[in-house]
This record gives C-alpha cells, structure tokens and sequence, in this order.
C-alpha cells in the first residue's frame, strides 16, 4: 500500500467565494439594476426635472430603494432557504417510509438511476442492493436523482441571505456614487452609466474567479443580462416621464 491509501480523508471544501456564488451573483446583479433603474428614472424624465429635484432626491430615493429592496431580497434568501428544507425534510420521510415498506421496489428504481449513470447491470444491482440496506442514504439518492433535490444540511438559510443582502447593498450602490460627488446633470448619469458597466465588470469577474469558466463567457453573460435590464429602466423612466 503506498502512503496515499492510509491518508485520512479530507473533505473537498469550497472558497467562500464559490460557496456563496449563487447569492453574490443573484444579489449583485439585482442591487446594480435596481439602483441603476432610480437613476435612470430620474434621467429619463428629462435632464431639466433632475436638475430642479437635485442630486439629493436622487440619492434619497435610490438609498432608500436600495436599502428595503436588500432587506427584501436577504429575508426572501432566507425564507427560501427554510422552506426548502422544510420540503426536504418532509419527501425525505416519506420515501424512507415507502423504502422501509417496500425495499425490492426501491432497490429495483436505484438500480435503474445507476444503470442510467453508466455502472453496467451486474455493478447497479450489487451498489443498489447494497445500498438499500440503509434507507436513509436510498431515499436522499433517489430525491437527488429522480427529483434533483439536493441535501440542504450544507447550506444555511441565514448566511445565505446574509450574502444577498451584503452583495445588494454593496453592488447596488455603485451607480450612486458619482450623485454623492456631484450634482443631478446629465453629465452625471453618464458616470453612473459607466460605473453601472464596471459593477457588472466586477461581478463577472468575480464569477470567473469562482468557476474558472471562460473570462469571455463569465463577464459577457453578466454584463448582457444587466444591461439588457438597465435599458429598460432607462426605457421606461423615459416613457413614464415624458408621459408625466
């Protein structure tokens, strides 16, 4: 035996980066949007309405949007994250209860996922029979297999919306902060335009940092998907105050 098959064994874990990904790019993407959606409201109803409301309303407005809209957005992660396991824990139960009433059934259904994997008939039968030994482990491959729902014990409702609300607010503040440096003109909103497009940068860089996928792929999907959002803001606070 060589050193390698007496090391202990050391769980694979994530960068907190990865681990959160889902929330970080969820909550950034969204914070970015959301604020960039007030300012371009108030640069779509003309630059002379923004000049007279000032760069104070602006801030007033978008702080304030932006602040319940991550408390929304966290809290929402959070009930999310408890009803999930909620629904899990409750299909968990009854499987193990229909595993325990009929075993054959439920190592003939296993063996037919492994089968479906790729193990050959002899080695999916002889894993299944195995397996169904303990329905515990049966019924959470079959939920993940026959259902896709994964085990949710890794995963904490709190931290998870913790991480949403933090990327909110820290993403989403980005379009402000040329209206904290200068006043509401049109010369403004064209810096906010462009730290909107960094804020997306940034966070498309921060997804290919965490899945090491294409530098092109990871930015580009970021910065198409909130643009595409950020034009509409900018559409409809146009329509809405030319129609005002």
């Amino acid at each position: 035996m060589t050193q390698a098959d007496h090391a202990p064994y050391r769980p694979f874990r994530l960068g907190r980066t990865q681990e959160f990904l889902k929330q970080i790019v969820y909550g950034g993407n969204d914070g970015i949007v959301t604020t960039f959606a007030v300012v371009a409201g108030f640069a779509g109803a003309h630059a002379d309405g923004v000049a007279q409301i000032g760069a104070v309303a602006v801030l007033v407005f978008g702080m304030a949007n932006l602040l319940a809209d991550a408390v929304s957005m966290g809290l929402g992660e959070f009930l999310s994250g408890r009803a999930q396991r909620d629904l899990y824990g409750a299909q968990k139960a009854r499987r193990i209860a229909a595993i325990r009433h009929d075993p054959a059934e439920a190592r003939a259904r296993l063996a037919g996922l492994l089968r479906g994997r790729g193990l050959s008939p002899t080695d999916a039968d002889s894993a299944a029979a195995i397996i169904t030994r303990t329905p515990d482990m049966t019924a959470e491959m079959l939920m993940r297999y026959e259902n896709g729902m994964g085990h949710p014990d890794q995963d904490n409702p709190a931290i998870n919306g913790l991480f949403t609300f933090l990327s909110f607010v820290v993403f989403g503040i980005v379009p402000l902060v040329p209206y904290f440096l200068l006043p509401a003109e049109p010369p403004t909103f064209v810096l906010s335009i462009g730290a909107t497009i960094c804020a997306l940068g940034a966070l498309g860089l921060l997804r290919w940092n965490a899945t090491g996928l294409g530098l092109g792929r990871s930015v580009g999907e970021t910065m198409l998907v909130g643009g595409v959002c950020a034009v509409v803001a900018y559409v409809v606070g146009m329509v809405v105050g030319a129609g005002a």
